[in-house]
């Protein structure tokens, strides 16, 4: 794999694009074989990709000495006295892995005084990696060679491209997307929603939902904000991370920044 092009690079960023690879590796080989599937107590599914993931990642984070929220570990909440933790999908679309629709990630994002600066995406299946580093831009790996992201300069809702949830997407979002006169609209697994964002191939991620947790956005964050655009919630509050209660109540809404007022004043009318 070709070195990618920031200058200053934190130490951090080449261990968790290392934890990444090793991970999607793991997870592929589970991916192509047979894998048990059982439900979490909230319901939500749960792979022997998921557990053997995070059982990767922690072992190539851990030599950091940095605290780590996973999706996949009892938090005994020992992070919040941290100014720096990682904080780990180590599946993110987990109903995707299971339907074998490819559309799954891995998740890696280091937190400094509650912002991601820095953030790691690895989509297995096509063997592509989102990276980035705050205040040094966001750059997508795939075809062996490094190319550096950005968003759109698209302004109006009839021609925006909108990303949204396979499994997820909400009958208030639906008539949302519509209300706002958006004809083009596609439904994506994962983090890959951001990334089509960062990539320039989408405009607008929107999600109404309490149910997104930090682990979900981590990454995402620092990767959209480097190419560009803008991540909030759904009332345009800022997004923080490392905190007691790790759910985000007022959904997430991403864009290319220059959509992000004027759809938020949109989504206020309805509250």
């Amino acid at each position: 794999m070709k070195k990618i092009p920031i200058t200053d690079k934190i130490s951090e960023l080449d261990i968790a694009i290392k934890a990444a690879k090793k991970a999607e590796k793991v997870i592929l080989e589970i991916y192509h074989g047979d894998f048990k599937t059982s439900q979490k107590k909230d319901n939500s599914p749960v792979t022997d990709a998921d557990i053997k993931s995070n059982k990767v990642i922690k072992e190539i984070l851990a030599q950091t000495g940095h605290s780590i929220l996973s999706e996949e570990d009892k938090d005994d909440q020992s992070r919040l006295s941290m100014n720096t933790v990682w904080i780990v999908d180590p599946l993110d679309g987990t109903s995707d892995f299971i339907n074998k629709t490819g559309e799954f990630t891995v998740m890696i994002a280091l937190i400094k005084n509650k912002k991601p600066i820095l953030g790691v995406i690895g989509w297995p299946t096509e063997k592509t990696l989102f990276v980035a580093q705050n205040g040094k831009g966001a750059y997508k790996y795939a075809n062996n060679k490094w190319e550096k992201l950005s968003v759109t300069k698209v302004r109006e809702f009839s021609k925006c491209r909108v990303v949204g949830s396979r499994h997820h997407l909400s009958d208030k979002e639906k008539l949302f997307i519509k209300r706002l006169n958006i004809k083009e609209f596609a439904s994506i697994g994962s983090s890959l929603k951001v990334g089509k964002i960062s990539s320039g191939e989408a405009e607008a991620y929107i999600t109404t939902t309490n149910k997104m947790k930090e682990w979900d956005s981590a990454a995402s964050h620092c990767i959209i904000s480097e190419a560009g655009g803008k991540m909030t919630d759904m009332l345009g509050n800022n997004i923080t991370y490392n905190n007691k209660e790790v759910s985000h109540k007022n959904g997430i809404l991403v864009t290319n920044g220059l959509i992000h007022s004027k759809i938020i004043k949109e989504f206020k009318k309805l509250e």
